[in-house]
């Protein structure tokens, strides 16, 4: 896990939303939403409420993989990564791979994010753990 996909997945949490996402990606591909759903026999109520985020998405991994399929987002793609991060931040959720570095760092990174100040024993802590990871 790099810093760089930490951040990514932070400014993509606060600045776009799962349904959004997966609105575009279909219509860039051409799609209506009824084409879309009889094209991969999904029903069309609920992606309809997927997409304007009243329908929560599926945190399962073969739901999420059956829809990035249908939208041709490459398997393991910063894509593939971003759709599954903007899927765990409607949940509300970190997600797994995230979850295996711990949360220590989580606090500043809040701070920061912010725009607060962090005293600098914290900052060194900061920069020494991500130092760390990315080794």
């Amino acid at each position: 896990m790099t810093t760089e996909r930490l951040l990514y997945y932070y400014y993509n949490m606060i600045t776009q939303n799962f349904g959004e996402y997966f609105r575009a990606k279909r219509i860039s591909l051409g799609f209506t939403l009824r084409s879309f759903c009889e094209r991969y026999n999904y029903d069309p109520g609920n992606i309809s409420r997927l997409e304007r985020n009243i329908l929560l998405p599926s945190l399962d991994d073969s739901k999420l993989a059956g829809y990035a399929a249908a939208l041709k987002i490459s398997k393991d793609s910063e894509e593939w990564v971003l759709f599954h991060d903007l899927a765990y931040s409607a949940k509300n959720s970190i997600p797994k791979d995230l979850t295996e570095t711990g949360y220590g760092f989580l606090p500043a990174f809040f701070r920061t994010m912010r725009n607060k100040k962090m005293d600098k024993s914290k900052l060194k802590e900061l920069i020494d753990f991500l130092n760390d990871k990315n080794q």
